[in-house]
Formats: C-alpha cells, structure tokens, sequence
C-alpha cells in the first residue's frame, strides 16, 4: 500500500538481491557486461528489434556464467504467454533455492513500457472511478486508487531494463524505482487525443503520473478498443523520469558493435550442427579464458 511505500522501499526482496549482486559484479568485471551488452546491441545491425529477444537468452546465459549464487531459464515466448505475470527469464537463487521472474525490456532511451495490461485494468478503473476527475491531486483519493487492485502489480515487477542510445553507442541497465515512484505521486492527469506527446500527437486518451514539483513519473495507457493491446500498461519515460530510475552499470557505458557476431550468425545459419558443434566448443574456451581473465574461476 502506498501508506505503507517507506517501510517497503529498503526491504530486502530476492530481485533486489539479485541486481545488488549483479551491480557489484560489475563494478568490479565491468568488461564482461561491457562485452556482453556490445553483442546484445549489435544485433541491431541484423534487424530492429532482434537485440530484445536476444537480450534475454544472452542476461540469463550471463547470470548463468558469472554469478554463481545464481541459475537463470530462459522462460520462452509460449510459456510466457501462460504466464498469469510477466517473466522473460526464471531465477533461481541456489542458497536460499527461491525462484522469481524477471521481465527483460531493451529499449531505446524514451519511452519504456514497464507492463502489460492487455484487459485495461488500470485505465478502466481510472475512468470508471466514481467522480473521477480530469485532474486528481486529492491524496487520499489518489491512494485508494493505487491500493486498487487493479494497480496491484505496481510495485510487483522485475523489469531489467538495457536502455542505448544508438547514435552515441551509449548503453545502461536501468531498474524504475516503483515505491520511490508510488510514494511521490501528487496529482494524477487525464490527457485526451490530440494532445502532443513524445514527438507526436496521441490517437488515445493517457493518465500520467505527476510528483511535487510537476514530475513525469508515468502513466497508464489505453483505454480505447481501437488501441493495440500489447501497447496497454503502465509506461515511463527513462529521459523525463530519470529520477526514478536506478542504475546497476552506475550509468552509461559505451558499446561498439561486433561484427565479427554478424558474420559469425550469418554463416551459422547456412552450416550443419556439426559446424555449430565445433564452434560452440570455442566459445566454450573463450567463455573460460575471460573467467580466468576476470579472476572468477
């Protein structure tokens, strides 16, 4: 409960471990995420949006590799559409043996859809709310809705974000601060079509989240039949709600495309198991000699 947001925001969590430890890893190996996030990105080159399916077999095979406490599943496209919350890849903490999702988002620095919500839960309840108006700046009517349940998984996500920044070759592992966020809200804002929004003007109604000092910190869209399901859900701005956001890379890093990956993806998928058998058994070695390298085998 929003009430209640101070009490929860240190409170130690699995996920919160887990990217506690992952930070640390990588201030001290800063290389191996470097190089792993160069290979993530350039899979750009081979199509707009590979790098965010390939972002999540190459974190959970990262998690896998370097942190040991640790084992990662990568969940699939059909298990995830089974799933009744959003999970790209599993995690298992090998001491405490407690499992948790973690949803993998690799987005461009804007706008970040931070959750699904296919029904329109949240946007229906924000428009059907009894005397609800355009604006809301009433705090308790402001934490009744967020302690709706439709707003039930506001603090409930694992979202992993890789945000880069193409033109700069800039990249960074961001996490959105969600009871920072939920604690700060001050006024809740209806925004009609029409209006100017990242650049464009909006086909469908938004309501945005605003702090103290008249801070985006997001905003839950669609509510119209006519809008893409997938494209419903809480949404943030990684630019305009940068005060939200963590950064376990401790902030931008700079990547540069492999291209040697390119060719290597190229001919792999015109040579027979064989071939990728081979290979597999190089990068095995090469997987071991950056450990050995790192100081972590």
């Amino acid at each position: 409960m929003i009430k209640d947001w101070k009490q929860h925001m240190n409170s130690p969590t699995p996920y919160r471990d887990l990217t506690q430890r992952l930070q640390l890893l990588i201030r001290k190996h800063p290389i191996l995420m470097k190089t792993t996030l160069s290979n993530i990105f350039t899979m750009r080159l081979i199509g707009n949006k590979t790098h965010g399916d390939l972002a999540e077999i190459a974190i959970s095979e990262f998690i896998n590799q370097y942190m040991y406490d640790f084992r990662s599943i990568h969940v699939g496209k059909d298990l995830y559409r089974a799933k009744s919350k959003e999970e790209d890849i599993k995690i298992i903490n090998e001491i405490t043996e407690v499992e948790f999702p973690v949803s993998l988002k690799a987005y461009v620095h804007g706008p970040l859809q931070l959750s699904t919500d296919k029904k329109s839960s949240m946007f229906l309840f924000l428009q059907n709310e009894e005397n609800i108006e355009t604006e809301i700046v009433n705090q308790e009517k402001i934490e009744n809705i967020l302690n709706n349940q439709s707003f039930s998984d506001f603090g409930d996500m694992n979202v992993l974000s890789l945000v880069y920044e193409e033109k700069s070759k800039l990249c960074n592992i961001m996490i959105f601060d969600y009871m920072r966020a939920q604690g700060s809200i001050k006024r809740i804002v209806r925004e009609e079509p029409g209006h100017q929004g990242s650049g464009r003007r909006r086909k469908h109604p938004v309501y945005k989240f605003y702090g103290i000092n008249n801070d985006y910190i997001c905003e839950v869209r669609y509510g119209d039949a006519a809008a893409n399901a997938l494209q419903r859900g809480l949404w943030t701005h990684t630019k305009n709600a940068s005060k939200f956001f963590n950064s376990i890379t401790d902030g931008w890093i700079e990547y540069s495309d492999n291209l040697d990956l390119v060719k290597l993806f190229s001919h792999a998928l015109v040579s027979s198991r064989i071939g990728h058998i081979a290979a597999f058994k190089e990068v095995e070695k090469d997987i071991v000699q950056m450990k050995q390298q790192a100081g972590i085998l």
